[in-house]
């Protein structure tokens, strides 16, 4: 499908020498996680089906057109959209499953071209532009992409082509399905937004439509007047850099002028590393969110060395019963990648928080990565301690957040922890290798026993928030699939 076509006596884009030869695709698949769910149960199939936290204080995940009827829409509440949608079956979801699903995705993806980012598990760009004389035009290779996903992965996805990320993002979207409660409408599946046709494309849609424009922004715009991108674009852009600010106001000044010159960037490397969770009601025992964090601690310690890396920075984020939210980091002298070095440096961080609002949220981050054993220096003890620079100022102490036992201890922790990285360096290479083997409960920290045995954290667990108990049926180890009473 192709869009519109542009006044012949009205502006058009600027179209620079690195954009103007470039093909790029959107791939989004179509309501990818619920859409897994559905296939591989197919007594699912045209209900409406949500997966997120279950819980009072999940959230909705992804959703199948079915429940979209009804308003459920991704990032909503889930018991807003319990509300909404009281006949739905929630699942709390199965990362594990989304992740080799999307690597089947971008297998696919990487027959066209080597320049694809990946922006999701879900979601894609492609550079196609050195493709075309091989594969055919980017709407040829966006009815291709859609037709190998459909017969091999058995799922649906809908693709935007255009030369800017901008455009093809948009129009991938405008390729998708609509639902609403008259029903669900086909969507076209490809869309192209060719360059003499941006304007009349984009400046039609509202504003929140673009990139960096948030509720907050919105509602700022909203208050001058300017409801759409064309009306964003006839604001000059000074105007625009003295009421949202420089970096802000161009931005969204070149994009409303369609212009976007970002490059598809092939595998970024992520730059932290992290667990949290959201709890189904506040915790205040110290004991209870210590077991807890260093499970998330050697979660993301083996997604560390995993991806061969090592950290330098470990932070500790915490959201309490009245919604306030605080962060505490300490930064190593060198890398480390070690569950225990790890795990005495976050210890030490959460028990410098007073907890005594309650714990709504915990969670922990590893940044700084670089080379496992990269930059490491052994120091004498007459050296200072490592990290001095993180810790909280006069100001942040005498709000009662951190004192001088707080800085002794994390530094005691520093040196602790570059302890640990030297003598458990071999040992946790054995213990991934017996996990790796034997699966992630064979071994483990003692830290993470229980009486029933080592209760080891999975990739995406509670990712959407806490779910509802829920009974099960004959010892299988997922929730039973009939539909949740209302209310809750």
């Amino acid at each position: 499908m192709i869009v519109g076509t542009a006044s012949e006596s009205g502006p058009r884009p600027r179209i620079g020498a690195a954009t103007v030869d470039r093909v790029i695709l959107h791939v989004d698949m179509d309501s990818f996680f619920a859409s897994v769910e559905v296939r591989d149960d197919p007594a699912l199939a045209g209900r409406p089906v949500i997966v997120g936290g279950s819980g009072r204080r999940g959230v909705v995940a992804a959703c199948t057109y079915e429940a979209r009827m009804f308003g459920v829409h991704s990032a909503m509440p889930s018991s807003v959209a319990r509300r909404l949608c009281p006949d739905a079956v929630f699942l709390d979801g199965r990362f594990h499953r989304y992740v080799e699903e999307s690597r089947r995705l971008h297998a696919i993806l990487a027959a066209y071209t080597p320049l694809v980012e990946g922006i999701s598990l879900d979601e894609a760009f492609l550079d196609v532009s050195g493709a075309v004389h091989l594969f055919g035009s980017g709407t040829s290779m966006g009815h291709e992409i859609r037709r190998r996903v459909r017969e091999e992965m058995d799922l649906h996805c809908s693709v935007g082509v255009g030369r800017t990320k901008l455009m093809a993002k948009l129009a991938s979207k405008a390729a998708k399905p609509k639902a609403s409660r008259s029903g669900i409408e086909p969507g076209p599946g490809v869309v192209e937004v060719r360059a003499e046709e941006e304007f009349a494309f984009l400046h039609p849609l509202p504003v929140r439509a673009l990139w960096g424009i948030g509720p907050v922004t919105e509602k700022r715009l909203l208050a001058l007047g300017v409801t759409t991108v064309g009306e964003l674009a006839a604001m000059t852009p000074e105007s625009l850099e003295r009421y949202l600010g420089t970096a802000a106001g161009r931005h969204l000044s070149e994009l409303s002028r369609a212009i976007d010159d970002r490059p598809v960037v092939p595998e970024q490397e992520a730059k932290s590393i992290g667990h949290e969770e959201t709890f189904s009601s506040d915790l205040w025992d110290p004991e209870d969110l210590q077991a807890r964090l260093q499970r998330m601690v050697d979660a993301s310690a083996t997604a560390l060395r995993r991806a061969e890396r090592a950290a330098r920075t470990v932070t500790v984020k915490l959201r309490f019963g009245d919604f306030t939210q605080i962060t505490r980091s300490h930064t190593l002298d060198g890398p480390v990648d070690a569950t225990p070095a790890i795990g005495a440096v976050a210890a030490a961080l959460l028990e410098s928080v007073d907890l005594s609002r309650g714990v709504r949220l915990l969670g922990v981050s590893l940044s700084g990565l670089g080379d496992p054993g990269a930059g490491t220096q052994l120091r004498l003890d007459l050296d200072p301690p490592a990290g001095d620079e993180e810790m909280p100022d006069a100001a942040s102490r005498a709000a009662g957040q951190d004192g001088p036992d707080t800085v002794t201890a994390v530094r005691d922790a520093s040196r602790e922890a570059e302890r640990l990285q030297q003598s458990w360096g071999s040992v946790t290479g054995a213990v991934d290798a017996i996990r790796e083997r034997y699966g992630g409960t064979a071994v483990g920290p003692a830290s993470l026993v229980t009486p029933e045995g080592i209760k080891v954290r999975e990739r995406g667990e509670a990712q959407w928030g806490p779910s509802r108990p829920r009974a099960t049926s004959g010892g299988a180890d997922r929730p039973v699939r009939e539909p949740d009473a209302p209310g809750g």
